[in-house]
């Protein structure tokens, strides 16, 4: 299927590195201008503009703390300033501080709430009115399997993910006399920095719990976020739909 989505304007949080990236370019592909929102590694970030640009579209990144409102504001402003209007956005920023309940500290908890509910909130926030003007609005959050299984160790990181569930449904229900939809996608084990620098006793423990007994691909994630910024996904809204290899079966 040939996505076309030539003169749409995308922003993704947590855009310079893994999924993020990954969504990032595979709109890039299909034609889309992309904003990338990063923390902190601007190498990482700039490589990742240079690979948006060179399929002949926009491609800018905006350094932004998510989950502080008023500097979310402030680069969504910037943002309408340089694209002038927005109709994709994808919220993928965020972080994991696992640690057990018993263990874990009330900065832990609230660290991984702001960054991966929070900032996807502040983003809806300042940058729905735009995203209502255009005729064929996307919002996508990525939430993860945490947030419907729940996970041993991520109180944290599952609650967020499950809360961000929980504003999806309600922004589509909200944005959908607009004809914006607003759908989650929800990640099992993918294969990013992290699990690559996994031992391989562990890898392999991992492995057998999911049935097609391999993990995921970023770039699998991104090809179903650019299906869902399509024209032909405008009937598909409140969603969560699982990439996981069956492990939440």
């Amino acid at each position: 299927m040939n996505l076309n989505l030539k003169g749409k304007k995308a922003v993704v949080t947590g855009g310079s590195r893994g999924i993020g990236k990954e969504i990032a370019i595979e709109l890039a592909k299909s034609g889309a201008d992309v904003a990338i929102i990063y923390s902190g590694n601007e190498q990482k970030a700039k490589e990742t503009c240079e690979q948006i640009s060179s399929f002949g579209v926009l491609g800018y990144m905006y350094k932004c703390n998510v989950q502080e409102y008023a500097n979310v504001e402030a680069v969504c402003k910037k943002i309408i300033e340089d694209f002038e209007g927005v109709d994709i956005l994808v919220n993928n920023a965020g972080i994991i501080k696992d640690g057990l309940i018993l263990r874990m500290s009330e900065g832990m908890f609230d660290d991984v709430i702001d960054v991966n509910l929070k900032g996807a909130f502040n983003f809806i926030k300042h940058l729905s009115r735009f995203i209502l003007k255009s005729k064929s609005g996307r919002i996508i959050n990525i939430s993860s399997i945490s947030g419907i299984m729940g996970n041993p160790g991520q109180a944290n990181y599952s609650a967020a993910k499950a809360g961000l569930i929980g504003l999806t449904k309600t922004a589509a229900k909200e944005f959908s006399s607009r004809g914006v939809t607003v759908n989650a996608i929800a990640p099992g084990v993918i294969d990013t920095d992290m699990t690559a620098s996994m031992p391989d006793a562990p890898k392999k423990m991992l492995l057998d719990t999911i049935p097609l007994k391999r993990m995921g691909r970023a770039e699998e994630i991104a090809k179903l976020a650019v299906y869902l910024s399509s024209e032909e996904a405008g009937y598909i809204t409140g969603q969560v739909i699982s990439i996981d290899g069956g492990l939440s079966m």
